[in-house]
């Protein structure tokens, strides 16, 4: 079974600087990680390619430093990596993103299952995985913290629908994604990481796409367009009550109805 993971890098701080003029993210490789969320579809993967004796691929969209991450990957039991990477891709919102991957997946060739994380801590959206399938064509489960069962034509997992658990069973090939209770992530193997450390990452361009229209990607490609997009402003004014309990549980009291955070009954 050939298994494709999506990943991502993202920011390893809240703190993080924005472009003013188009509101994207500033990203480099020093204050970046890979997304929590994806550790937990890696896991399914594993868990899935021991049990079928398949095959892992992982892919990710970014800069060229995205492939910290990748080799990140092969710690965790990847087999294969691919960096889509292009200036021409930047500031893709979920439809240009989406887009972009799918042409990218086609590009390599076919897999029986994709699995991507919920969602990502930069965009917080949790739209890429589904807008992957559908530019695929290919049907989609989201919510997973189950796999029951998975055989060469199907497999059947849980969802977690919020108020209740429903049972899915869906034709391969498609794509799942995963809720962080689905497994525990193993932590990522040493040798494996010394045993990979020049193992080749394919890396894929516009150029490579079958699509070449540079209007379908990135900023340009992208019907959602921030209109302003800053960091909370932090305060440090501390406020200290002194006194005893009393004094000090009236103080608290009048602070906070002060604010407006609590009102006397009348």
């Amino acid at each position: 079974m050939r298994i494709l993971v999506c990943i991502k890098q993202v920011p390893s701080a809240s703190d993080v600087k924005v472009d003013p003029k188009t509101g994207v993210l500033q990203r480099s490789a020093s204050d970046s990680k890979l997304n929590p969320y994806d550790e937990y579809a890696l896991e399914t993967a594993m868990r899935i390619k021991e049990q079928t004796a398949g095959s892992v691929t992982a892919i990710t969209m970014g800069a060229p430093f995205s492939k910290d991450i990748l080799k990140e990957s092969f710690g965790f039991g990847v087999d294969q990596a691919i960096l889509l990477t292009d200036i021409v891709f930047a500031g893709a919102d979920v439809l240009a993103t989406s887009f972009a991957l799918s042409e990218a997946i086609l590009a390599v060739g076919t897999f029986d299952l994709i699995i991507c994380g919920r969602q990502t801590t930069d965009g917080d959206t949790a739209q890429v995985g589904p807008a992957l399938a559908e530019c695929l064509n290919i049907p989609h489960v989201s919510w997973v913290n189950n796999v029951l069962h998975i055989e060469d034509s199907e497999i059947s997992v849980e969802q977690d629908m919020g108020s209740f658990i429903a049972d899915a069973t869906i034709k391969l090939p498609c794509l799942i994604t995963v809720e962080k209770g689905i497994y525990r992530p193993r932590l990522p193997s040493y040798i494996r990481k010394r045993k990979f450390r020049d193992h080749p990452i394919t890396k894929l361009s516009l150029s490579d796409l079958a699509d070449k229209d540079p209007q379908r990607y990135g900023l340009t490609g992208s019907p959602t367009q921030v209109e302003k997009l800053f960091p909370p402003e932090i305060s440090e004014v501390a406020l200290q009550f002194v006194g005893n309990n009393e004094r000090v549980a009236s103080q608290i009291f009048d602070s906070l109805k002060n604010l407006k955070l609590l009102q006397e009954n009348l």
